[in-house]
């Protein structure tokens, strides 16, 4: 007689008529899982306090690792000194990427660097794990409890049923300020699009022959309409040693309702394969073997943000106007991507920083809430100077030194400015 192949037994279930709520309790939510909420979450679990992170992706990174951006902007400073501005997590990042040859620095007027996007999300992944920071990813904000000031629960849907969240303070680094939008606070929108992207990773270059950038911005200029290239100028990030490359040439809309963000992410593909065929026949000698290794998520710039007790202005990141309450500093360009052609580039001399205060990272109706990275306030060329990868990472450590001072307090409006200077100081002086 045969024997079984196994005795695993199969149930036939149906869904209950009741889902049950899966309920978490923490002292800290971090909602948004790319540069900025990793840090929050770093930093707060390193203060001690139990942490839950969230995010509505199915892995962990975000933009940084998921829209294959490749290149971290905004942590040094300008030619010629080139000095570090921004500190926390990439003095650990930077060296253990270094050590697998995972990075690579590139001056210009500033200091840049390149990564594998693979390997920094296998840190940010480790180093959650490794601290014990629960995770509760592919869930989106279904509903915020508000009451009188206070976040008191976030709610999420995720595909494996409900969750329930209650934490003491909370930090919206979702990039869209999707936490406040569904908790009714005040947020900003742009009157016109600004312009996202979509990045993709090529293989198979030849980077000994690589285009010059002004080089391949020309013929890009030149050529657009050939070969239906909406955006006018394009950027492309080699990794040295590697022949692979990551392309920023696409220039895609970024609505924030459910069909038109589908669609404009199916064209933002279609785009990028118009640029694939513009540079295997107009640069052949680089790119005339490339093959798309992936498609990142679409990378999103400003959408929605958070309107805060104060707004950055253009005129304090000219003047670099110096707060009481100077939570990060960067000197990366004025970058407004307002326009489908191409973009605003400002940039600023050797010595320049500008900074972002505690005051344009809080709500005026919310006394536990901390936003940080792109959903920060500003108008919007001021936030689109301080965006980017280096002061994000520094307002999500900041926002959870903020919480931390004011847990057992009346409101984070409140917190010790002298003992939160102390605790940011890496990142605001040299």
């Amino acid at each position: 007689m045969p024997h079984a192949l196994t005795d695993l037994v199969v149930h036939t279930v149906t869904k209950p008529q009741d889902t049950p709520t899966e309920r978490l309790d923490a002292d800290i939510l971090v909602v948004g899982a790319g540069i900025a909420g990793l840090s929050a979450a770093i930093q707060a679990r390193r203060l001690g306090r139990d942490v839950v992170l969230v995010d509505a992706l199915p892995v962990l990174g975000g933009q940084c690792v998921n829209s294959m951006i490749g290149l971290f902007c905004g942590v040094y400073g300008n030619a010629p000194d080139y000095r570090q501005l921004t500190h926390g997590i990439f003095d650990e990042i930077f060296p253990a990427l270094e050590k697998t040859g995972d990075i690579h620095y590139n001056r210009t007027h500033t200091q840049t660097v390149t990564y594998d996007e693979v390997a920094l999300g296998r840190w940010f992944e480790n180093t959650v794990e490794a601290l014990g920071i629960r995770t509760v990813l592919g869930a989106s904000v279904n509903g915020v409890a508000l009451d009188g000031g206070v976040i008191e629960r976030v709610d999420l849907a995720t595909r494996y049923g409900p969750v329930a969240v209650t934490a003491r303070g909370v930090v919206d680094a979702t990039g869209d300020a999707a936490l406040a939008w569904e908790a009714g606070l005040p947020c900003r929108v742009p009157d016109r699009t600004v312009w996202g992207s979509q990045q993709i990773r090529l293989e198979g270059l030849d980077e000994t022959a690589r285009p010059e950038p002004a080089e391949l911005v020309a013929r890009v200029d030149e050529k657009a309409s050939q070969y239906g290239l909406v955006r006018r100028d394009g950027l492309a990030f080699f990794f040295p040693g590697r022949n692979t490359a990551v392309m920023n040439m696409t220039h895609v809309e970024a609505p924030l309702t459910p069909v038109e963000a589908t669609t404009a992410q199916l064209q933002g593909r279609a785009q990028a394969d118009r640029v694939v065929s513009f540079l295997r026949r107009e640069f052949p000698a680089a790119f005339k073997n490339a093959r798309v290794r992936a498609y990142g998520f679409p990378g999103r710039r400003q959408t929605r943000w958070l309107a805060a007790v104060h707004q950055l202005t253009l005129d304090e990141v000219r003047d670099q106007t110096r707060f009481e309450d100077t939570i990060a500093r960067t000197s990366w360009p004025v970058e407004l991507h307002d326009r489908v052609e191409g973009y605003v580039w400002e940039t600023f001399g050797p010595d320049h920083v500008h900074h972002i205060p505690l005051r344009s990272m809080l709500s005026p109706h919310a006394h536990n809430l901390v936003a940080a990275g792109r959903c920060v306030d500003g108008d919007a060329a001021a936030l689109s100077s301080v965006r980017v990868m280096g002061p994000c990472s520094a307002m999500g450590s900041a926002a959870a030194h903020a919480l931390d001072l004011t847990l057992d307090g009346p409101s984070v409006h409140h917190v010790d400015l002298t003992a939160l200077n102390d605790r940011v100081r890496e990142n605001t002086d040299d």
